[in-house]
């Protein structure tokens, strides 16, 4: 018989007795059931199964022909058919050369029910010497990257779930257990048990959870059985177990275990539903499936306790720590610890410094910095792209440990800097240099003698101006730009070095309302006037712009414009947002800055970058 759980969690029968009962649509499912409040239990230890399990792997790619039924989802008519499944491990426990995937999620399930039900005839009685066959598909789901560690779990778990099912089957002899589903008993009847397991991440199992039980959030496991009781098959089609593996890395690092003892509960934890126990239909059915659990897990010599148990020392203990989990995936936040579950969207992230990367005091969090870290170790590329020298870049950089081979900077890294001024690319060659125009030069800084106001010449890695002033020191020990070199003759500074750049600083009274005014004009056609901060004023080369250096060293690296994400808040960032497949201006940003911009992120003093890498990098 197929039984459905309803809103209540409570078994109802869609079948009269006297009927037949129709061939199940698509997923037939005799039970779902989901919980996600945390775990422990960890073991190395090895039960001894008989019959001894042979297992082999398979890795099938994307598109590939295979000779044996290909792997699908039982859910796929069910409205999320696009999503792939290309990773498939197969486990036997006979002595065959032929390993057909067998999934709970088929496509060919109907089909195979129909042949068998002609065969269908008298209660069959198991020889004596007879040994059960088990067969366990275990599936990584393709939105999971090839995480070591997930892999060698999915080698473990070829050993690990023949052994979970041997047990808990031998916990169904003579079992007094008055609130179980008996319609899985006697398991020696049959030939073979088969089962599918697939690991995934928090997205598809939302997905799953929200299409086949309208809940809209992830969870931690999903149990589907595929039984038809009233057919008499030699094969029970147990069903499928689909398991986030990023629900599952949270949960063992709140509870302080590995990822595989996690997983290993969660196992348990299903198979129990799906041999017919369910905790949520009583207080006596939570207990017992409660005390289920633990035995199975003490015979397997895995430490630690079941979901149920655990559930409820959180609850004694006053804390139910997943409710924020679940409300992090509604909102649609990756956190840093299941980062490495996703693949990334983009290769590239261009990131301003002033305003951005840095917060208002000038520094990288520590949460920003792991945000970067961890994007840079799942393979995205962070470039800097900034109106800053390249030693006040890794002077920042340094202080949040992120300049080395590893890292955001080193002398091998491309980058973006003077406003796209000069631009690094391979092994951090300069492969660009515009200079300002000598006479704009003359006169900027003849302005600044005359009327008092600081300036600074940028000139590839050093700094110049004209005379001491408390603002020039600050440009040194706030924004982490080389100290300043006093020149006091204009003829003297221009013979000794080319600039790049000249960066007006005063208040942001005296920039917008006299600085720029005056500049903008006076410079009309021969150079542009740039603002990055509202107290500094940047004259550049005419033409030139940050964007223009971005677009430089994408075609340099023989990078797509739909590879790459940017990240800034001033004007000057404005052509770079505009040229980003994913253009982000943080909340701090210039009103024009984020009326080009694709998304509005949070403030560079709320870690808007951090945030902007784990909601939209991946």
């Amino acid at each position: 018989m197929c039984i459905l759980a309803d809103s209540a969690g409570r078994a109802s029968s869609p079948f009269s007795a006297s009927s037949p009962p129709p061939l199940p649509p698509a997923p037939a499912m005799a039970r779902i059931a989901v919980r996600a409040l945390p775990i422990a239990a960890r073991s190395p230890f090895h039960l001894p199964i008989s019959p001894p399990i042979s297992a082999s792997l398979r890795w099938r790619t994307a598109g590939e022909a295979s000779a044996s039924p290909p792997l699908a989802s039982s859910f796929l008519a069910s409205g999320i058919s696009n999503v792939p499944i290309s990773r498939c491990f197969h486990v036997s426990s006979r002595h065959s050369r032929y390993l057909a995937p067998f999934g709970g999620f088929s496509a060919n399930l109907r089909g195979f029910r129909k042949v068998r039900r002609r065969q269908a005839g008298a209660k069959r009685q198991a020889p004596k010497d007879k040994q059960l066959q088990l067969d366990v598909n275990i599936t990584i789901e393709d939105s999971l990257p090839k995480d070591p560690e997930v892999l060698s779990i999915a080698e473990m778990l070829k050993l690990n779930v023949p052994m979970a099912m041997k047990i808990a089957f031998d916990g169904l002899k003579d079992s007094e257990y008055k609130t179980r589903d008996t319609s899985i008993d006697d398991v020696g009847k049959f030939d073979k048990v088969e089962l599918s397991v697939v690991l995934c991440n928090d997205d598809f199992i939302r997905n799953l959870n929200k299409d086949l039980r309208g809940q809209d959030h992830a969870t931690d496991v999903l149990s589907m059985s595929q039984h038809i009781a009233e057919l008499d098959l030699p094969v029970l089609m147990l069903g499928d177990l689909v398991i986030s593996v990023e629900t599952a890395a949270r949960q063992a690092e709140e509870r302080g275990h590995t990822l595989l003892d996690e997983i290993r509960i969660l196992i348990v934890h299903g198979l129990l539903h799906l041999l017919g126990f369910d905790h949520e239909i009583s207080d006596e059915a939570e207990t017992e499936m409660e005390k289920e659990e633990e035995l199975v897990l003490k015979s397997l010599g895995w430490k630690g306790t079941g979901l149920i148990k655990n559930a409820l020392d959180a609850t004694t203990n006053g804390t139910i720590q997943k409710e924020t989990s679940e409300r992090n995936i509604v909102e649609g936040t990756k956190k840093a610890s299941s980062l490495r579950f996703y693949k990334p969207k983009f290769s590239y992230i261009f990131c301003d410094m002033d305003g951005t990367l840095l917060n208002s005091k000038s520094q990288i969090t520590a949460t920003t910095a792991e945000a970067i870290r961890e994007a840079i170790s799942r393979g995205v590329n962070i470039v800097i792209a900034t109106g800053k020298t390249r030693p006040a870049v890794v002077s920042a950089l340094k202080m949040a440990d992120l300049v080395g081979k590893d890292g955001v900077m080193s002398e091998f890294s491309p980058g973006i800097f003077l406003q796209g001024l000069l631009v690094y690319g391979r092994q951090g060659r300069e492969i660009s240099r515009t200079n300002l125009d000598k006479d704009v030069c003359r006169e900027a800084l003849s302005y600044s003698l005359e009327h008092e106001v600081p300036i600074i010449a940028f000139c590839q890695d050093r700094c110049f101006s004209l005379f001491d002033h408390p603002l020039v020191d600050s440009l040194h020990s706030v924004y982490h730009e080389p100290k300043a070199e006093i020149i006091p003759s204009v003829d003297q500074l221009l013979a000794a070095v080319e600039v790049q750049k000249l960066l007006f600083l005063d208040t942001t009274e005296g920039v917008s309302s006299i600085l720029r005014p005056y500049w903008a004009e006076a410079t009309k056609g021969r150079a542009n006037v740039v603002q990055a901060q509202p107290d500094m004023l940047e004259i550049v080369p005419a033409g030139t712009s940050k964007g223009g250096g971005v677009k430089m060293l994408l075609n340099h690296l023989g990078v797509s414009e739909k590879e790459i994400m940017a990240i800034g808040d001033g004007e000057n960032d404005i052509e770079m947002l505009q040229l980003a497949s994913l253009g982000i201006a943080l909340a701090n940003g210039s009103e024009k800055a984020k009326t080009v911009a694709d998304v509005i992120g949070a403030s560079n003093d709320e870690d808007g970058v951090a945030k902007a890498i784990y909601e939209y990098a991946f």
